[in-house]
Parts: C-alpha cells; structure tokens; sequence
C-alpha cells in the first residue's frame, strides 16, 4: 500500500457545497426580511463571490475581507440597505447547519477506516468543522486543517506545511490529495510535491495545464487507487 494518509478537500469534494450554501443564503435573506432574497439574487452573487475566491487563491485579499465584501456588493449593485457585515454573520451560521454530503461520501471514508484521513479546506473555520461536526463524517478525520485557521490557504504551501505538523507526518511519498479543485487542491498538492487526485464527476475538459496524478469521475474510484497501484486512470488519460 504505497500511501498511509489520504487528505481530502471538502467542498464538493465530500460535501455537496452548492445545496449547504443555497440553505444558507435562504435563510439569511428570510432572516433579513427576503424571503424570496435567495432566488432574485442568487446569480448576482454568484458573480461577484467566485472573483473574490479566485483573488483569495491568488493571495490578493483576505477571507475576512472576502466574507463581507460579497454582500457588499451585492446589496451595492442592487441598491439594497443591508449591512454586509452583519449579513456576512448570519450567513455563516446557516453555512455551519449545510451537512449535505455528496453521494458515497460516506461510504468511501467506511472504507478507508485502515488509513489516516485528514481534511484541509479553504473557508472559514467556525462554518467549515460545525458542517463535518453536524454530519456522519464527525469522527472521520485525525485533523481538519481550516485556511482561517491556518493562516494560509491551497494552493499555498504554507497550509500543507501546518497539515502536516498537525498530523505528525514527514513522508510526502505516502500521503495523497484529493479534491474537485485543479487551481486550489491539485495545485496546492503539486505546489508541496504530493501525489493529488482530481476528482471530476462532470468530466469537465482540463485546459488550465495542471496535471494531476490521478483522476476520478466517481468517488468510489478512489479505492481502485489506494488499493491496487496498477490503476493509473490520470488526467491524461
């Protein structure tokens, strides 16, 4: 068995982000007095929140700043009076109840029970470990290494270095990465000289020139890896 620990990302990765984030951007616009917030402004929000991710990754702002300056403009752009901080707050609390894991998640990490699993994720600490705690994966993982927390986040390698503290590991040969991500999860792991695993269920086409060690289009397939190293279905491929 070439590796012992297997560290994986989460969102969408083993939780379905996109069902734990419309709840709470329905309840937080409910909260505010939107009730139908969520569905009139959902595609807006999308368009300034995923720029600001990609600015994150590249190091340009922080995720405090990150987590208002969404709604900022948002309620800017649509001239709504709604305090961005506030909203920021309770947006929060409502992403920590998103428990939604995506389909063999659970049991995947059943039947990895022989290998140390760890999670390291992009986010913001108290919504990321209350949405594991809240699920069957609660005591699935020796660690969960958060970016707030960490003060780094992937691609960095600032954030593999404190997983790997954490975890009392020094092996980078045995340890592999999983996650949905090329630019964040893949990138970080190559970045810190790991074996990584793309995980892409909607078979999207890679033109971003980031290669992964392995790719896999159901999470079931990750088992063919870590138990027989004959199976080399890469990205390439």
């Amino acid at each position: 068995m070439k590796y012992e620990t297997i560290i994986f990302d989460i969102d969408d990765t083993l939780f379905d982000f996109g069902k734990a984030e419309d709840h709470a951007l329905r309840k937080a616009f409910e909260q505010f007095g939107l009730p139908s917030g969520a569905t009139q402004f959902k595609m807006s929000y999308k368009e300034f929140n995923k720029p600001l991710w990609r600015d994150l990754e590249k190091g340009l702002i922080t995720l405090q700043e990150l987590g208002v300056e969404r709604f900022r403009r948002l309620f800017v752009h649509h001239g709504l009076k709604i305090d961005a901080t506030e909203f920021s707050r309770v947006f929060l609390e409502y992403l920590g109840q998103g428990t939604y894991l995506v389909p063999g998640a659970e049991e995947l990490c059943n039947s990895l029970e022989d290998f140390q699993l760890a999670v390291i994720t992009n986010g913001f600490g108290q919504a990321q470990k209350a949405r594991i705690a809240g699920s069957s994966l609660a005591d699935t993982f020796e660690q969960i290494i958060v970016s707030e927390e960490a003060g780094f986040q992937k691609p960095e390698t600032g954030i593999f270095e404190y997983a790997f503290c954490k975890l009392g590991i020094a092996d980078k040969d045995r340890v592999l990465m999983v996650g949905d991500s090329l630019t964040s999860d893949i990138q970080g792991g190559l970045n810190f000289g790991l074996d990584t695993c793309w995980f892409n269920p909607h078979h999207k086409k890679n033109t971003s020139g980031i290669k992964p060690t392995y790719e896999i289009h159901r999470l079931q397939d990750l088992l063919e890896i870590v138990d027989n190293m004959d199976y080399l279905l890469t990205a390439s491929s």
